[in-house]
């Protein structure tokens, strides 16, 4: 019994195993570890087999077959009963409904279409055609009656009108006009002429003549005037702003440069080297409590962190380290041999399965068994398989002659009480269905057939 997957290909060389340096403790602790893995190991090993061939022979003895029998019972309770619902009852009630839907709705609809909606169609269209053309004709004779009373009624006496009287009339208007305006248009000029000699002599002489002699000499006084008091405002105006700027500069000006050069600078830079002094102070404090905070932190925290970190945490480490691949190995080790032996073990059990159980079921099963039931078929099974047989076809010649016997008498008796059928007259055919042979006298040509 071979539980490992073996590989097609040629062997493979195991890992080379890595050369980490050892110490004692690796080798004292190497032995014991892989003897307790090993007596642990392999128990679970050959558990783990034999839980693995227990289901594998479950598999393939009784969840396969369970599975099979119940696919099929799933067939016959679900598959089988649908299909046969499907095809014989639910196919053949829709070709049922197609076929009433064709016979209800399709042949009467089609029918009334063709001997119905189609001539009635056909006769509006036709009235409809005939309805228009009597329209066109009876509108064709009133457009022609109409443009005639037109033509007569209104066109020819307003062709008349317009030539004989509003032409006449519209030329003397013209005429009257024209005489009209040329005397308008003298009579304008007249008293633009007039008009225009008035206007100059009463208007525009007297305006010149007072712009000239009144206005003029009264402006040139008033701009004299005007100019000689902007020249006595102007000097008024800067003697005012040199007082003003004298004044501004001995009352506002010194006594702030003053003030500024004696009082705010000197403050100021008293000011500045306080709060140098301040920040320089207040550095140094930060300073020197940064300094007892960081050897603070680093006595109490660092240094004992450091310590347990180098000489406790990192040699516990290496030995858990060692241990644990120690372990490791010793459980791939184990593994492997707990696998070993466990096929051995397989082997073993199969090879006393074989000859305690199945040689001898084999030997049994072809030396006894097998002359015992040929003897029996050829003795017993054949014969009375004969016999069955014989039976059958006797049964079936009684049937076949009982019901050839019942169709005779039923026969004779509707041959007794309606008589014998009446024999079919066969059509009368216009050529003959096998041809006639040829004689030295016939003929199969249209022109010399009699």
């Amino acid at each position: 019994m071979d539980l490992e997957k073996r590989t097609s290909g040629p062997p493979q060389e195991p890992p080379p195993r890595r050369s980490d340096p050892e110490g004692c403790v690796a080798a004292a602790i190497r032995v014991p570890v892989r003897i307790v893995v090993l007596v642990l190991v392999v128990p679970v090993r050959m558990a783990w087999d034999l839980l693995v061939v227990a289901g594998r022979l479950l598999r393939d003895t009784v969840l396969r077959p369970l599975g099979r029998a119940l696919a099929w019972l799933g067939r016959v309770l679900f598959v089988w009963p649908l299909v046969a619902v499907w095809r014989y009852a639910v196919v053949p009630l829709g070709k049922g409904l197609a076929v009433l839907g064709h016979v209800l709705l399709v042949v009467p609809a089609v029918w009334f279409h063709t001997w119905v909606l189609t001539p009635a169609g056909r006769a509006i269209v036709w009235c409809a055609a005939g309805v228009g053309a009597g329209l066109v004709a009876v509108g064709r004779g009133l457009y022609a009656v109409l443009a005639l009373l037109g033509r007569y009624l209104v066109v020819v006496p307003a062709v008349w009108f317009h030539t004989w009287v509003l032409t006449p009339a519209g030329r003397a208007i013209v005429w009257c006009a024209a005489g009209v305006g040329a005397g308008l248009a003298a009579v304008g000029r007249g008293l633009y002429a007039a008009l225009a000699l008035l206007g100059r002599y009463l208007v525009v002489v007297p305006a010149v003549w007072f712009h000239t002699w009144v206005l003029t000499p009264a402006g040139r006084a008033i701009v004299w005037c005007a100019a000689g008091v902007g020249a006595g405002l102007a000097a008024v105006g800067r003697g005012l702003y040199a007082a003003l700027a004298l004044l501004g500069r001995y009352l506002v000006v010194v006594p702030a440069v003053w003030f500024h050069t004696w009082v705010l600078v000197p403050l100021g830079h008293a000011l500045v080297w306080c709060g140098k002094g301040f920040a320089r102070g207040l550095g140094l404090a930060v300073t020197g409590i940064g300094a007892v905070l960081y050897w603070t932190v680093r006595i109490l925290l660092v240094l004992p962190a450091l310590a347990l970190w180098r000489w406790v945490l990192t040699p516990v480490g290496r030995v858990l380290a060692v241990i644990g691949r120690e372990v490791l190995d010793a459980l791939g080790h184990g593994w492997r041999i707990a696998g070993h032996v466990s096929r051995a073990f397989g082997r073993f059990l199969g090879t006393l399965w074989r000859w305690a159980v199945a040689e001898p079921a084999r030997w049994a099963y072809r030396t006894v068994l097998t002359p015992v039931g040929h003897a029996l078929r050829d003795s017993v099974l054949r014969p009375l398989a004969e016999a069955g047989r014989a039976a059958g076809r006797i049964g079936r010649q009684a049937l076949a002659a009982a019901r050839l016997t019942v169709r005779e008498t039923r026969a004779d008796l509707r041959r007794a009480l309606f008589g014998p059928p009446p024999a079919a007259r066969r059509p009368d055919r216009r050529e003959p269905s096998v041809a006639e042979a040829r004689t030295l006298g016939s003929s199969t040509t249209a022109l010399t057939k009699d």
